[in-house]
């Protein structure tokens, strides 16, 4: 198991004013421990759920009858899928509380766990109508989520038509909410409306918590093209292309060397035999035979005569007669 960062230091404007209220039934050193675990958990929970997570669990293993830690330890499990785990966390956290603030996303992990029946029967209990404004736009998002499951299209539009989508005020919830509503006309196939309402939502997200704006390129048949990509790659085939020249080069230089090295072991050959034929020449030109008579070699004197003429026989000296 990796080992994870020590938290930071944790001051004050970094525990929300509740939570620090919770806290304060713990020892002081314990209590610190706890919160910069809860800190670690709210920096890392959007670009990496997984460590914020194994953060939670240690904040959940110090301090489990706190809500506020149940809450963060559900939060954790929710954006890892975990949603039975979730479910758990949640709930202790409400009975804890009595608060109804995290009923929308308990019944949204009833979706997740493949239960959207309960998370519809969830949005018609009485504890929806205890919400808040966003808490209800968000119980709405979840029951046409759920119709949505169920194959139930056109009653998830019907679900999302409100009020609230109707307002020209933008709210924290407002790109969402006319987002979901542009995505499902679109599945029910009514692309001029989905443009619209893509459209809509893109004005409304300032904060880019959707994706409107690429699913509107997409509908007007625009396509984007990575520019920086395409340099990259350029380079490369640049690379390449550098790379293969240089091994070229390379490959004519060793064939130069190799060329020159066969001529110089040729003209070494022909050098050589030259010397031989000329010490050849040397020994055949000697005047004097092995044996110091004086008279020319053996070959001269028992070459063979012309045609016509008579052997030649090499004269005796005087001496040699009988």
């Amino acid at each position: 198991m990796r080992r994870l960062p020590i938290p930071p230091e944790v001051t004050g404007e970094e525990i929300d004013r509740d939570v620090r209220q919770e806290l304060m039934s713990l020892p002081k050193t314990l209590a610190d421990d706890v919160a910069r675990n809860l800190v670690m958990v709210a920096q890392l929970i959007d670009e990496d759920p997984e460590q914020a997570y194994a953060y939670s669990r240690i904040a959940l293993r110090l301090a489990s009858r706190v809500a506020a830690v149940r809450e963060a330890a559900g939060f954790a499990a929710y954006a890892t899928q975990k949603y039975a785990e979730a479910l758990a966390e949640f709930r202790a956290a409400r009975r804890m509380t009595g608060n109804v603030d995290l009923w929308p996303v308990m019944a949204d992990c009833e979706r997740g766990l493949g239960r959207p029946e309960r998370a519809l029967a969830m949005a018609g209990e009485s504890e929806v109508q205890k919400l808040d404004k966003a808490g209800q736009v968000e119980m709405r998002l979840v029951a046409a989520g759920a119709r949505r499951d169920m194959g139930q299209l056109d009653a998830a539009i019907v679900t999302l038509q409100s009020p609230e989508l109707a307002s020209h005020a933008v709210h924290p919830w407002t790109a969402r909410l006319r987002y979901a509503y542009a995505d499902a006309l679109l599945a029910a196939g009514r692309e001029g409306e989905a443009r619209e309402w893509f459209a809509r939502a893109n004005e409304s997200d300032k904060d880019g918590a959707t994706d409107a704006s690429d699913r509107l390129a997409e509908l007007d048949g625009i396509e984007f093209v990575d520019a920086l990509g395409e340099a990259d790659a350029d380079d490369a085939t640049t690379d390449t292309d550098t790379d293969s020249d240089d091994d070229s080069d390379t490959d004519a230089a060793d064939s130069a060397d190799a060329r020159a090295e066969d001529d110089s072991e040729s003209g070494d050959r022909v050098e050589s035999d030259d010397d031989e034929n000329v010490e050849n020449a040397e020994n055949d030109a000697s005047p004097e035979d092995e044996n110091g008579d004086g008279h020319g070699s053996r070959a001269e004197d028992e070459a063979p005569a012309a045609p016509g003429e008579a052997p030649r026989v090499a004269p005796r000296d005087a001496g040699d007669e009988d």
